[in-house]
């Protein structure tokens, strides 16, 4: 069972609820829990879950190697490169491994073997255990241009026996599409505010273009209007739960603490989030 946490921007919660969420579900599951933040730009779950980490590897992507001692000049290559990453000119074969998609084209199709398969790192994944459940989090490297391969590897590492979390990036892009996909169910959260509104509409659209099940969390809920909740009353969308709005959790949150350890008020919509999200996928979890 695959539960992604997203929201059409960043700032809103995500990560708070991914964590915490993760942390209660280590207590209540039955099945093995398993934490991967798929945020590879900017991985935060770690400030709060506090993991061991004992393993780091490598991220590659595959990318044309190019000796020129073989090459005729003949240009295939950059006539089969559709992103740029081979140019021809002149008599030259220009290679910008950092445009490179990896389909394999020039490598395949070059007669004279002069461009071949080689591989780039793009970033790291870290592995390790939190308090009582797994982690897994990406690093993308600093100036690539595509967070896709370093999430697609973090999730390679989910046991599908487990009961696994999935901290999306922020947005509605091509990021946030790799996270969610082959998700059973996606939490998004949302603030109740025109703005929120305004960007969970952006990704609630895009879910029902990939057909994947969604809920709302509704965060800081008693800091705007009713909005949020008259905007899903209006689409049918069902509100899991609303974390309301106090200071003492967001002290708690710029600590770097989880705040159903250290804030009653917020362990009864977190322990609600599970249990919504988990019976409605399995059906076999009960309450305490």
């Amino acid at each position: 069972m695959k539960v992604a946490i997203a929201s059409g921007k960043g700032g809103v919660g995500k990560t708070t609820v991914a964590a915490n969420l993760a942390y209660i579900a280590s207590r209540y599951s039955s099945a093995p829990v398993c934490l991967l933040d798929c945020d590879v730009e900017e991985p935060n779950c770690h400030i709060f879950v506090k993991p061991i980490l004992d393993q780091k590897l490598p991220v590659y992507v595959n990318c044309p190697s190019y000796d020129p001692s073989l090459c005729t000049q003949c240009g295939q290559c950059a006539d089969i490169c559709q992103f740029q990453a081979i140019v021809y000119v002149g008599k030259n074969i220009l290679v910008f491994p950092d445009l490179c998609h990896g389909c394999g084209g020039c490598w395949r199709g070059c007669p004279e073997k002069a461009i071949t398969k080689g591989q780039r790192t793009v970033g790291d994944i870290e592995r390790g255990w939190a308090d009582g459940f797994a982690f897994v989090q990406g690093k993308l490297n600093i100036g690539e241009p595509s967070a896709v391969p370093v999430i697609r590897t973090v999730k390679s590492y989910a046991d599908d026996n487990s009961f696994v979390i999935v901290d999306c990036p922020p947005g509605c892009s091509c990021p946030t599409i790799e996270a969610v996909r082959d998700c059973d169910f996606v939490i998004l959260v949302c603030e109740p505010t025109p703005f929120g509104v305004h960007d969970l509409h952006l990704i609630v659209e895009l879910l029902r273009l990939l057909e994947v099940p969604f809920g709302v969390v509704i965060n800081r809920d008693g800091i705007g209007d009713s909005c949020a909740h008259d905007y899903c009353a209006r689409e049918a969308i069902p509100i899991i739960a609303s974390v309301p709005d106090d200071r003492i959790a967001a002290e708690a949150c710029s600590r770097g603490e989880l705040i159903v350890k250290s804030v009653p008020s917020v362990q009864k919509p977190m322990v609600e989030i599970y249990f919504s999200v988990a019976s409605s996928l399995v059906g076999s979890e009960s309450r305490p």
